[in-house]
């Protein structure tokens, strides 16, 4: 569902009060838990559809027009009350253990994972309702109103989050028992050139990921594109696909950890796996948590000890 253009322009109005309080689109970001582009963007909008310019900008200072004058006295009133309402939900809900937490994590991952597992989050604190929403990694947790997201690999330059490690997963090269006993396992890196190959497209990125292995002596690991015999922007596609015999796929282990623990699926150079992936739940660096999300954080640390390989 899209958001309503009344409220869009409202929230780019707080985000202008917010850069002007702080003095620089920089530190306005580090308080709200943001990037310093979508603060700019916002404001950039708010101007574009009113048609004035409220800020002049220089590379080392702001300084409000005459638009931008007239308009900051009843935005800050605005941010003030915002700020008030917003105090007072923390403070209900630091008090209380029930409500409603808004998790997002990406897609394969709650496809492969999260979707099973939500009923023992659940009944593990069953005073808490659950909202999953899609994220590629890229959402704006104030503006989505998002109270923890689940990221892959290091968070950086996101102030304003807070990250609680939840464990880590590796990137497995894996192929069924029986492809294996038609066309051979490879022995080493050389040897995939004459496999199938099935390969995954980052639908954040649009990229092809290419398949890494450590190489000897702590190098540098060794990046392959190879020539795939199909190319899927889903996990979890790709990874039945591999389970119908088509082809060697490199993929994260979460995708199908029953299928490699079963003996469904073999592992293949498993002795040439690079560095596992951080696993970490992200959430804004305010001052109260409310013990419902804490609740959650416990939970998702529990879940993620059955997401690695």
């Amino acid at each position: 569902m899209s958001t309503p253009a009344g409220y869009q322009r409202l929230v780019n109005l707080l985000h202008f009060a917010r850069v002007v309080e702080a003095g620089s689109f920089a530190e306005a970001a580090r308080r709200a838990g943001t990037t310093t582009s979508a603060l700019s963007k916002a404001v950039s909008r708010f101007e574009q559809q009113h048609g004035v310019r409220l800020l002049h900008r220089s590379t080392h200072a702001l300084s409000l027009t005459a638009e931008g004058e007239r308009l900051l006295e009843g935005a800050r009133d605005l941010l003030r009350e915002a700020e008030r309402l917003e105090a007072t939900l923390d403070h209900a809900a630091a008090n209380g253990g029930g409500g409603r937490i808004r998790l997002s994590a990406p897609a394969p991952l709650i496809r492969a994972c999260l979707a099973r597992q939500v009923p023992a989050l659940l009944r593990a604190s069953p005073r808490i309702e659950l909202d999953l929403k899609v994220d590629d990694g890229t959402l704006d947790l104030a503006a989505e109103g998002i109270d923890v997201a689940i990221r892959f690999g290091a968070i950086v330059g996101q102030p304003g989050l807070v990250a609680t490690p939840l464990g880590s997963f590796p990137w497995v090269l894996v192929a069924t028992p029986r492809y294996v006993e038609t066309i051979g396992a490879p022995e080493t890196t050389a040897d995939l050139e004459r496999h199938h190959q099935i390969g995954y497209r980052d639908p954040a990125s649009g990229q092809l990921v290419a398949w890494q292995f450590a190489a000897a002596s702590g190098a540098t690991p060794e990046r392959l594109t190879p020539r795939h015999r199909l190319v899927v922007e889903d996990v979890g596609a790709a990874w039945q696909l591999m389970r119908q015999g088509l082809g060697l796929a490199w993929l994260p282990a979460w995708a199908g950890l029953a299928d490699l623990r079963e003996g469904r699926v073999v592992e293949l150079l498993g002795d040439q796996r690079i560095a596992e992936v951080p696993i970490q739940a992200v959430r804004l660096g305010r001052r109260q948590t409310p013990r419902r999300v804490r609740a959650l954080l416990d939970g998702l640390s529990e879940a993620a000890r059955l997401w690695r390989a």
